[in-house]
């Protein structure tokens, strides 16, 4: 299990504004907003960082146009920042079954599909995708994520582009999530990650390189650590959606 990417909910100005965009560059984050998938329901930018990456999200219509219709509702009711939190998985079918034996009600893996060209075409793509339940205390889900083969996985590593690994940005190292948790939330991070630990009022889990750690705060905030070999960067920050900051290591 590693991260794979965040899904941020954002406002126009975030794929529009010119200086937003040159601020992103300046962090040497290649971002070319124009080049995302969408349908005329919604709009997707990507921020792609060596093999993970930042789907930006702007919902355009009242239905989101195929776009999930839990998280569209949630764009219609204000949200902005992290909404979905991907874990690619090898085996997204065994780590199903184990959460339901662990009584977390997570939904079947299926395909991620959207209808486009006035739903008269549509376009499956090519992993499948399973949803926890979202947390009580904090505005966002994990799901699941698993290409279909390795021959997928190389066709979508040619889109990752342009990529800041051509900066020396290589990847997400951790993830920081500041926040309340119910218990129920504490059980769903117990069932989903298997090493973890617990210290004072934080919880820390590891994904072999990668950390998320759950961090007890009376406000939500998100910050993500990259990996950065480039020193002249180590000190900028950007903040999208609100909530969520990434930084440099």
């Amino acid at each position: 299990m590693k991260i794979d990417h965040l899904v941020v909910n954002v406002d126009s100005f975030v794929q529009e504004d010119e200086n937003f965009i040159k601020k992103v560059h300046s962090l040497g984050l290649p971002y070319e907003p124009k080049w995302g998938k969408g349908t005329k329901g919604f709009k997707v930018s990507n921020i792609w960082i060596g093999n993970e990456y930042f789907e930006l999200i702007k919902v355009k219509s009242k239905d989101g146009g195929g776009w999930i219709e839990s998280w569209t509702e949630d764009y219609h009711s204000g949200h902005r920042g992290l909404i979905g939190f991907a874990l690619e998985v090898d085996d997204i079918e065994a780590t199903y079954q184990r959460l339901i034996r662990r009584n977390i009600q997570v939904s079947t893996p299926e395909p991620l599909k959207f209808k486009w060209f006035f739903n008269l075409l549509s376009k499956t793509m090519p992993w499948r995708n399973s949803y926890l339940p979202k947390f009580e205390g904090m505005p966002f889900q994990f799901f699941l994520q698993q290409l279909n083969d390795e021959k997928s996985k190389a066709f979508m590593q040619k889109y990752m582009v342009p990529n800041s690994r051509d900066k020396k940005i290589n990847g997400i190292l951790e993830v920081r999530i500041y926040g309340t948790l119910t218990e129920q939330d504490k059980n769903i991070i117990k069932s989903l990650f298997q090493d973890y630990k617990i210290k004072d009022s934080t919880i820390t889990v590891f994904l072999g390189r990668q950390i998320i750690s759950f961090v007890e705060s009376k406000k939500h905030s998100v910050e993500v650590i990259l990996d950065c070999e480039n020193e002249e960067k180590s000190t900028k920050q950007l903040e999208i959606g609100n909530n969520l900051i990434i930084k440099y290591d």
